[in-house]
Formats: structure tokens, sequence, C-alpha cells
């Protein structure tokens, strides 16, 4: 069986311990983690469905899905794509006459941490299709007017790729903030943020200001959505999942492609969260511990945190109404054909829990 084929009914458990993962276990730093997605839609009425974003389809080497399964009264429950970025949910449909939908989902996978040598250049590089297409506007993430001018600005003198890319990083942390009345993890409207005058936001926001800034000065650039599943093991509290309970753990991530090195991991929101949240809080930038996150988060990621995808308007399919999101980071849900507020725990009601797995 193909480790990304979607598991069903009590079969899932032997399945996934009959699979290779345990050659590759402890191995080069690899971890295995299990998370647990339960949804339950209240007060529905009609049709009602579900959105569940599912680990990263690509095994990368840093990241590998071994599988998923699922269990709950839906009527239908399958693997769906979004058919641009090829990101993978389950789509879940429960009978009109279903006053209580549940579906609950396991999936198992593996990380390892990832950093980038940048005294080691190969000769990979991007095909011209997958440059275009990395360094192309999105509906909320706009590559000409004052985004291109902002990172003209801010990337003057820079030549290379690298140069740029660090440039744009440098200037989001000296010039952005972590704000904690964003909710959730923000939208990332990035043209909006910019003519705002007030750079402030959450993960999904600073991180999608940092891909906006790297596309209009053609450095493919990409969000990676995911959410933290274990504690950091460099110290940091507000850098990792502090409780097995996950569900408001959701974290935004970003990455650029460098000719030579490929794609490199950077995540200068975090940066803002450590000034802001790491105790005792409200650190200075030049905060040890702030200066140490600012030196690792260019070129590196601690993988204590489950990628789910890096896809950009993304179409939940069959969904009644407003059928196209941001981004899929969240549960999404609909009933009677309207869609409810994600970030709203009487309209849509889930828990996520995470636990490593060891041999």
């Amino acid at each position: 069986m193909n480790r990304r084929t979607f598991l069903q009914s009590s079969a899932a458990t032997a399945v996934l311990q009959s699979l290779p993962w345990r050659t590759a276990l402890g191995q080069s730093g690899w971890r295995l983690f299990e998370t647990v997605t339960r949804v339950e839609i209240a007060d529905a009425f009609g049709v009602a469905r579900a959105w569940v974003p599912l680990p990263l389809e690509d095994d990368t080497d840093w990241h590998k899905t071994i599988g998923n399964a699922w269990s709950g009264n839906v009527r239908t429950a399958r693997i769906e794509h979004d058919g641009k970025y090829g990101l993978g949910m389950l789509y879940a449909e429960w009978a009109d006459k279903e006053m209580n939908p549940v579906v609950e989902v396991t999936s198992r996978f593996m990380t390892r941490d990832r950093a980038v040598d940048f005294s080691s250049p190969g000769d990979i590089d991007l095909s011209a299709a997958d440059r275009k297409f990395f360094t192309a506007p999105t509906e909320l993430i706009p590559t000409d007017g004052i985004v291109r001018k902002t990172a003209l600005d801010v990337t003057k003198g820079a030549k290379t790729e690298v140069e740029k890319a660090r440039a744009i990083y440098e200037w989001i942390v000296d010039n952005t903030f972590r704000d904690p009345k964003t909710r959730g993890c923000g939208v990332g409207d990035v043209k909006s943020l910019l003519e705002s005058g007030n750079l402030g936001g959450k993960c999904a926001d600073l991180n999608a200001l940092y891909v906006g800034l790297a596309r209009s000065v053609g450095v493919p650039a990409r969000d990676v959505y995911g959410i933290r599943v274990a504690p950091s093991k460099y110290g940091y509290r507000s850098l990792g999942a502090g409780t097995a309970n996950i569900t408001k753990a959701q974290h935004c991530r970003a990455e650029f492609f460098a000719k030579g090195y490929g794609w490199v991991p950077v995540d200068p929101a975090d940066v803002r969260k450590v000034v802001l949240e790491e105790p005792p809080g409200n650190l200075a930038v030049k905060d040890e511990k702030v200066v140490a996150a600012r030196k690792r988060l260019f070129g590196s990621w601690e993988m204590n945190w489950l990628a789910y995808n890096n896809g950009h308007d993304v179409k939940l399919p069959h969904a009644t109404k407003a059928p196209t999101k941001p981004f899929l980071m969240y549960i999404n849900a609909e009933a009677d054909g309207e869609l409810r507020d994600e970030l709203e725990p009487d309209s849509v009601k889930y828990t996520i829990t995470a636990r490593e797995i060891v041999a």
C-alpha cells in the first residue's frame, strides 16, 4: 500500500505500524509524531461539510508523511486536493439528517531539523516554470505597487538571491511587531499592512510580508502552513507546544529559493514572537535570546512542527459559499450552506492533540 493512501477504519493502526518508518527513526535525527484531530460541527442543519488540513504530501529531507486514518459518522470522507498547489485535505460530508457531525483524523509523520550550509553551494536550481510560479502574486500578496517599492528600497545594493532574502529578513525583524490582538494567525493581507504603516500582525501576516517582498524583486518564495507539535529543545517557551493539546498552536513559516542552495527556511515572525512572548516578555531586540533566535531563524528550522502545505488562494472543494480561502491551516466547516467561522469554537468545535512516538 502506498504510504500516502488514506487509511480507513480499524485496519489503520495495524497498517501504520507495519510501514517502513522504523528503519529511519532515530537515524540522522528523525522523530516520529502522531496528531489526532477531532471535529464536531455544532447545531448542524442540512448537509454539513468539513475540510481538515493533512500533513505535507511530498517527502522532503526534513518531513515525511507516514499515513492518515479517520473515523466518525460521516457519509463521505476522502482526500481532496486544491488543484493548484496539490495540497491535501480530508473532505468530510454528513447526511442532512445528521444533527451531531463528528470526524476524527489521525496522522503520523516524521520530522528532523533542517539547516542550510551557505558555505557550500551546489548546482540546484528551479525550472523556469517553477520560478515563475513562486514569484507570482496571489490575491492578498501582490508584487507591484507599494510592495515592490518597499522591496526595492529594502534590497538596495543587494545582488544575489541570498543577499536580497537576508536584507528583507532583517528589515522585517527590525520594522514589524507581533500584535497579540490579531485574530488567529492573521490573514496575510500584505498590501493593506504596508499601506496602513502599522506593521503589526502574527505569523501569517509577517511571513506573508516576507514572501511578497521577496517575490516582488524576483526571489522565489512561499509560505508553509502548519502547527507546532512539541516543545522547543533550544529552551524557547514561545517557540514550542507547551502541552499535548495543540489546538491553538498553528504556525506559518516561510522559505525562499536561492540558486545553488535550494529552498531556504526562514521565520522572521518567530523572531518577533520571541521579542513579545519569551519570558519575561517584551524583550529588547538586542537581548541575547532574540539575537540567538534571529541568527538561527535565517536558514534553519527546528522541526518540532508539522507542515501542512504551501498553498495560497486555496479552493475548498464542494463548498457552497466562500470556496476560496487565503490559506488552509485551520479546520474549515459549513452547515446548511453557510461557512462557519474557523476561529469560533462555538461554531466549529475541534481539538488537536500531538504526541511523540519513541520506538
